[in-house]
């Protein structure tokens, strides 16, 4: 296992450098880092923004979060103090941020996409900016990546508004083709995919009759998700991320090294870590030094000669 900053874990992204291939995923780190009291953010590779409205929004009423026996269904519903008091209170923070910063985006219209996507790229404070079109908990933004023509409306329009920063976007578990879902964020100019965001799905206290979440509905994540995930960032690799040249950000379920091995192998390039951090919030520390050691074994001088080599 190689001391210091792991040599073998050292990951290019969208053509970003990372000190290794784990991101924190949108809203784990709070703004942008929250975090940074429980642990050196520098030991990870990149922190990533909650999603970011051109509004204010207060999100749904409590319930929001809720365990499940294999996760944490969430409704959080995309609460943010909006693109101006964002940029305004939070920028010196990001400058300050130990860890390369991913600015996520979301909204009601193409156009509240646009104006949060380009209010980003012109402050030049964010290496890339995730386009959020998968958030189950909110009325509005899911709809955008719920087929490849109203995905291609609202990607042409943000592609047109980003020029400084990559351009990533987050993907839903449930899409009915992911593949042709992936194809076009990048007929469209996504740099990354990330794949995926929370899974819709419900829980319902038996002794009230009553949803367990105010809203009804959340998205679930953690170990419930990870194979589900897993299968996606294996076929949307294998058909067309890899020839694409179009990394893969591998989301959901990872709470261990082996988690982010496996996501690796199936062709993920880095690897993100939401529910994990809700349970240990010092959980990112151990996979990166369980992906150092896993690396040194595997036999390799880099890790990302382990993108994509499952065995078949």
């Amino acid at each position: 296992m190689s001391v210091g900053v792991p040599q073998l874990l050292l990951t290019k992204l969208a053509g970003i450098d990372l000190r290794n291939p784990v991101i924190a995923a949108a809203g784990t780190c709070g703004y942008v880092d929250e975090l940074a009291d429980i642990f050196d953010l520098s030991e990870i590779g990149a922190v990533t923004t909650k999603s970011i409205t051109r509004e204010v929004r207060e999100g749904n009423a409590p319930w929001r979060i809720i365990p499940t026996r294999a996760g944490m269904l969430n409704a959080i519903g995309l609460a943010n103090k909006g693109i101006d008091r964002f940029l305004a209170e939070e920028v010196p923070r990001v400058r300050g941020c130990k860890a390369v910063v991913i600015g996520s985006v979301a909204g009601h219209t193409i156009d509240d996409y646009v104006a949060v996507a380009g209010a980003m790229d012109a402050s030049q404070e964010f290496r890339a900016i995730e386009v959020n079109v998968s958030c189950p908990n909110t009325s509005t933004g899911r709809h955008f990546g719920a087929d490849p023509s109203t995905l291609r409306e609202v990607l042409t329009a943000v592609r047109g508004a980003v020029s400084n920063a990559k351009l990533f976007v987050k993907l839903a578990p449930d899409m009915a083709d992911p593949i042709a879902m992936s194809a076009m964020a990048i007929e469209c100019g996504a740099n990354a995919l990330v794949l995926c965001n929370t899974m819709p799905a419900m829980a319902i206290d038996v002794h009230t009759r009553k949803p367990r979440l105010s809203r009804g509905k959340g998205g679930l994540s953690g170990p419930a998700v990870h194979p589900i995930v897993v299968r996606i960032v294996h076929d949307v690799y294998a058909a067309v991320a890899r020839d694409a040249g179009v990394p893969i950000i591998g989301l959901g379920g990872v709470m261990s090294w082996e988690d982010a091995a496996e996501l690796i192998l199936a062709g993920a390039t880095a690897v993100g870590m939401g529910t994990a951090l809700f349970v240990d919030p010092k959980s990112p520390r151990r996979v990166v030094r369980g992906l150092d050691k896993w690396a040194c074994d595997q036999g390799v001088t880099q890790i990302s000669q382990l993108v994509g080599q499952v065995v078949s």
